[in-house]
């Protein structure tokens, strides 16, 4: 029985060997196939995964201290992650720049007007360039002849701008308070006290003499009010100066206006004269001696209409019976 037993333990025995050494076998083929997986997914990982993003290259150089400003540092357009910092160098020519190289997404929209600033995140002070000021109409950015990649323009920062504010803050309260120093000297101290001291008597002198000084001023006073009153009597008599100068002028004016009339006038009838004097020659050669003989005949036909008149009167049957015959006279025949 205790042989069978040990035989059926030795059995037992080697079974769980058999299956331990087969355990063992399959654990470390799973482990080793495992990290194969987990090597290769972060190698497709890195890599881009299933699309890989591609990238172009931009340098910005700055003219101010970079520090915080690592490798691998975000860079951001308007707060989105676009790409990131992949080279930081000095300028060789000018150590007072450092060059910045950014390998950003393809497609983002760098142009002409972008700028980029450093910028701080929260209260860690990681450092990472910001992006910002693109506008729609600009012009892509590219790279200049001669050089390989573009070149974005950069602005300072406000660790810089606070830096430079500071700075001229700083100078300028500088010269006040040498100013202030120079100004406080004993010297000017003494011209101060000398002053006071002045001002002093000056304002003693004015109280002494104040019932004076009220006297002058109620003066003045009444002879503000006078003036005043004179330069409102002097307004109408200006007015009517004024007035007086219009209606010289005005006569003036009509003067003038009449003197050239008179001029014209006389001219005018200094022709007339000479044309009536012309008239006047011809009518005394042509017509006058006419008129003399028509005034003759006027005479005769005068007297002759006289004398038919005075007949008539006295022998108003004559125009119808005719002449009566005169009667012989004494010593005459009838018919003689």
């Amino acid at each position: 029985m205790r042989a069978a037993a040990q035989r059926s333990l030795g059995i037992y025995w080697r079974t769980d060997t058999v299956e331990t050494k087969v355990n063992l076998a399959a654990v470390g083929l799973f482990v080793i196939v495992l990290v194969a997986a987990l090597v290769a997914g972060i190698l497709w990982i890195a890599s881009g995964g299933a699309v890989r993003k591609h990238y172009d290259h931009y340098l910005a150089v700055e003219e101010e201290s970079v520090a915080g400003l690592n490798l691998n540092a975000a860079v951001k357009y308007n707060g989105v992650d676009v790409g990131k910092v992949v080279d930081i160098r000095l300028n060789r020519e000018d150590p007072t720049r450092v060059i910045l190289e950014f390998a950003i997404e393809s497609g983002t929209p760098i142009k002409t007007d972008t700028e980029a600033v450093l910028k701080t995140q929260g209260l860690t002070g990681i450092a990472y360039v910001e992006l910002s000021g693109s506008t729609a109409t600009a012009p892509p950015l590219v790279a200049a002849a001669g050089h390989r990649y573009p070149v974005i323009k950069t602005k300072p920062s406000l660790g810089a701008r606070l830096e430079n504010v500071m700075t001229t803050a700083l100078s300028k309260l500088d010269a006040t308070s040498n100013k202030i120093d120079a100004l406080l000297s004993d010297d000017n101290l003494a011209s101060v006290k000398t002053t006071l001291a002045n001002l002093a008597a000056v304002t003693e002198t004015i109280a002494a003499r104040r019932e004076t000084l009220n006297t002058g001023i109620a003066n003045a006073a009444q002879t503000f009010d006078h003036t005043a009153k004179v330069t409102a009597e002097l307004g109408p008599l200006v007015e009517r100066i004024g007035r007086s100068v219009d209606a010289l002028e005005k006569m003036g004016n009509e003067a003038a206006l009449a003197s050239a009339t008179a001029g014209r006038t006389l001219e005018t009838a200094g022709r007339t004269i000479d044309s009536v004097g012309g008239d006047v020659k011809r009518f005394t050669a042509d017509t006058l001696p006419e008129t003399q003989r028509l005034l003759g005949e006027l005479s005769v036909l005068a007297a002759s209409l006289r004398r038919l008149s005075e007949r008539i009167e006295g022998s108003p049957g004559g125009l119808l019976v005719g002449r009566r015959p005169v009667p012989p006279g004494p010593g005459e025949k009838p018919g003689e």
